[in-house]
Order: C-alpha cells, then structure tokens, then sequence
C-alpha cells in the first residue's frame, strides 16, 4: 500500500508540474495574438449625455428621458475593451392618473466589454459591447400611488465609435438597448398587473485616455 501510495503522489507532482509547463505556454501564445502590453494598459474617463425610453408597455407609460454618466475604461487588449458606468436618467410619467412633472428616476452601474477593429491610424474604433448592468428605478413622491421603485436586471448590448483626436482625447456616439428583467415598476399602472419592455438610449461622449 505504501509503494502505491508513493507512487501515487509521484504521479500526482508530475501531472501538476506538467499542467503548469502546457498552460504557461499557451499562455505566452495567446497573449501576443490579443496584443497585449503588460504596465501599458491604457485606461481612460469619460463623460456622456443623451436620451432614451422604455420599449413596451412600460414605455407607453413613460416619455423620452434625459440621461447623464460617467465612465471608467481600460483596453488590455488591442481589439479589446472593458468599461465600468454609472448612468442618471430622468423619464417622464405619461399618465393622465398622476400630475404634471412627475417621473421615474433611473440609477443604474454597468460593466461592459467591447471589441472591434481599430481603423484610420488606430484614430476610429468602431465596437459592439454586451455586459450586466442593475438599475434602480425611483418613482417620484406624487405618482407613488401607482408606480413603485424597483431594482432591474438589465444585459446591455450596445454599437458605437470612439474617434481619437489626440493620443489622449476622445469622442464617442452609442446606440444601447437593455434587455430588462425583474420589471415591476408599472404593474398597477399598465392594466395587466404586468410590465414589460427593455430600454433604448442614444448618447454622446467625450473623454480622456491615458
């Protein structure tokens, strides 16, 4: 049992060594095929601004809504890029049953990879993106009665372009929908004790890289 048991650990040390020897190499083959610079890893900030509204019947419920945010961004990889996000977003309630001026409030963080080529001198990049996001939706204190405040799953996917105008200056255009889940806000409000529909905005940005 012994001689087993030992050779049993011998076996066990050489699988291990030899797992690290075959993905230490993998690992220096693929790093070079995303281009990656390890210490040189740009990361940037931007601010964006724009509009949006609900899809469904949450959107017949809610009008075109004013969104401001801030982002956090880094591009480990050549065609490969994550962001972090925070967005405030004001929609109004289209609801003859509560008063004028009143709204749903969107808190909402998301994180979010791109990828897409990098053209013109590595000036344009042209993207697609897909993360997780949560949103808290915060009903104004006149249309309580009927609208809740509610927490949202959401799964954006999003196409834009960010434009290099200097090595450390940007520009960007975005068009988003989110998928949302969870949705509850308007249930009393929409006649079907149910709340449906995702969310579209468009934005602009302007940022800094570094």
């Amino acid at each position: 049992m012994r001689v087993r048991s030992w050779m049993g650990g011998i076996a066990l040390v050489a699988f291990c060594t030899a797992g690290s020897a075959f993905a230490a190499i993998d690992a220096t083959r693929v790093a070079p095929g995303f281009k990656f610079e390890e210490g040189k890893t740009p990361v940037g900030a931007d601010l964006r601004g724009g509009f949006g509204n609900f899809t469904g019947n949450a959107g017949s419920r809610t009008g075109t809504g004013g969104l401001l945010g801030v982002a956090a961004d880094a591009q480990p990889w050549r065609f490969l890029g994550i962001e972090a996000s925070y967005e405030g977003q004001r929609l109004p309630i289209d609801d003859s049953r509560v008063g004028n001026g009143e709204a749903m409030w969107r808190h909402n963080l998301s994180l979010m990879a791109k990828g897409g080529p990098l053209l013109l001198k590595d000036k344009l990049f042209p993207y697609l993106g897909a993360g997780l996001g949560l949103s808290y939706l915060n009903a104004s204190e006149g249309a309580e009665f009927l609208y809740k405040n509610d927490f949202i799953e959401e799964v954006p996917l999003a196409a834009g372009a960010d434009y290099h105008f200097t090595r450390h200056v940007f520009a960007g255009a975005r068009f988003t929908y989110r998928p949302l889940f969870g949705t509850s806000f308007a249930d009393q409000a929409t006649g079907t004790g149910q709340t449906s529909g995702g969310l579209i905005n468009y934005n602009l940005s302007v940022g800094g890289q570094f």
